[in-house]
Order: structure tokens, then C-alpha cells, then sequence
């Protein structure tokens, strides 16, 4: 992999991770296209899926200095939050580890992935308006969630492990569902990322890490790294603003017509 190819991987990383359309499914699918595959790819995922997390970080620190404090017992808002994330990650990290294999064997390819961009789009173009005037109605902070109302985002990740789906999607149209406003249930989502891409990252590092500088140079993970971090800032800041004015139904139609396009193609 050279140094520009590292770079796209990081943009389609950074622009898709927060965004409902599935970074897992785009990065294939680059992949795909520019006729990358082997480990060199997969170890790549770790450096940009790290940029994307650190943006997270470097943004809502606020929350995260609240969730450590928390933790030390002096928050009781941040330690109710550190809690509510630990309840959602839990589903997905579970059928996660149960079904790894199954899931790289069958449903890390451009069929499936395209069969669940399609399906994704059509549910966030049906779900739109009903989100929305939920939303709109109850417009419950984060502050209000429940044990309860994290067990049920956590559920629906639990679907974004198939690639495709899109972690953002689920965790977005289950934090509506459940009363929040659409902005609250865009930053949970995004913190979520926290320990589900940080997990998801050290489980693949403790199966191959080493791999990790023989199949990229430091360059290469640092160009990855820096270019999905810059990018995944500008792409959270930018969603905020998106989904108070559109709802989900434009990144449904984005969906619908990316998988009409590629299933034309393969």
C-alpha cells in the first residue's frame, strides 16, 4: 500500500464513521476498487480507525473529563453516563467475539455489503419521519438516559456487525426511537465509538499486531491516522448541523442509490 492509498482509506474512514452510511462497507469497497486486500489493508483499519477515535476524544473532551471524573466518584451525571455506555457496548461486544469468524467468512464481501446498504437506505427513508416527530416530541437530553434506553442502542448496534448496516444508523435511529433529540442521540452514538472501536481495535491487535509495521510503513499508518482524525472532526461537527435541519432520509437515498450503482456494476 503507498502513501496515497493510505490517505483515501483514512478520508473514506474519517467521512463515514459518524456519518449513517457504514464505514465498513465503504472501506471494502475502496478497498475493492483500488485493488487492495490482504493484511496490509486490515492492519491500516486500526491506525484510521485510532484518527477516528481521537477525534472523537479531542472534541468531547468535556465528556470524557466528566466520565473520569466519574469514575473517582466526584460526578455523579458522568458516572451515570460511563455506566449507560458500558450497558450498550456490551451487546455488540458479545456477538462480536461469538461470531467473529462467521462474520469475516461471510459477510466481509461487496454482495453482502451492498445487500445491507440498500436495506439500511430503505429503512432510514421509511423511519425519517417517524424519528424525527419522536424526536421532536420527548427532545430528551443525555443526561435523562436510562439503563433501559442504553440496553436498547446497544441491541441495535449489535446489527452494525454486519457490514454495511452502519453502527452510526442503528445507534442514531435507536437513540430517537427511544425519545432523545436528534443531537443528543448523535453525540451518544459518537461517544459510544469510544470503547466499541477501541475494543474492536485492540482485539485485532492482540490477534495481529504483529503485522502491524511489516505490512505498512510508519509513514503509511501515520498518513492513515492523521487524515481520518482531521476528516472524522469535520465530518461530527458537520453531521450535528445536517440532522437538525434533514433528518436521516437524505443519507436513506444516498444509501439506496450507491447500492443500485454498485449492484449494477458487480
Amino acid at each position: 500500500m503507498d502513501l496515497v492509498q493510505a490517505l483515501i482509506l483514512g478520508v473514506v474512514e474519517g467521512l463515514t464513521e459518524f456519518l449513517p452510511v457504514s464505514s465498513t462497507g465503504h472501506l471494502i469497497l475502496a478497498a475493492h476498487g483500488m485493488g487492495l486486500q490482504g493484511e496490509s489493508v486490515k492492519t491500516l483499519e486500526v491506525a484510521i480507525q485510532a484518527g477516528a477515535l481521537g477525534a472523537v476524544a479531542g472534541l468531547y473532551r468535556s465528556r470524557v473529563g466528566q466520565m473520569t471524573e466519574g469514575l473517582a466518584g466526584r460526578s455523579t451525571e458522568g458516572w451515570r453516563l460511563l455506566c449507560n455506555l458500558l450497558v450498550s457496548f456490551l451487546p455488540a461486544a458479545a456477538l462480536g467475539l461469538l461470531l467473529h469468524r462467521q462474520i469475516k467468512e461471510r459477510l466481509f464481501g461487496a454482495g453482502p455489503v451492498v445487500a445491507a446498504l440498500a436495506a439500511g437506505g430503505l429503512f432510514m427513508v421509511l423511519a425519517d419521519r417517524w424519528l424525527r416527530n419522536r424526536a421532536a416530541w420527548a427532545a430528551r437530553p443525555i443526561s435523562d438516559m436510562t439503563a433501559q434506553d442504553a440496553l436498547a442502542i446497544g441491541l441495535a448496534q449489535g446489527l452494525s456487525l454486519w457490514p454495511g448496516i452502519s453502527r452510526a444508523m442503528v445507534t442514531l435511529a435507536a437513540g430517537m426511537a427511544r425519545g432523545l433529540s436528534p443531537v443528543a442521540a448523535a453525540e451518544y452514538s459518537f461517544l459510544l465509538a469510544l470503547p466499541t472501536l477501541g475494543a474492536a481495535a485492540l482485539f485485532d491487535l492482540a490477534r495481529g499486531g504483529a503485522e502491524l509495521l511489516r505490512e505498512n510503513s510508519p509513514l503509511t499508518l501515520a498518513a492513515g491516522f492523521f487524515s481520518a482524525a482531521a476528516v472524522a472532526a469535520l465530518a461530527i461537527r458537520g453531521l450535528l448541523r445536517y440532522l437538525a435541519r434533514w433528518g436521516l432520509a437524505p443519507f436513506g437515498w444516498y444509501r439506496l442509490a450507491l447500492a443500485s450503482v454498485l449492484w449494477a456494476l458487480l
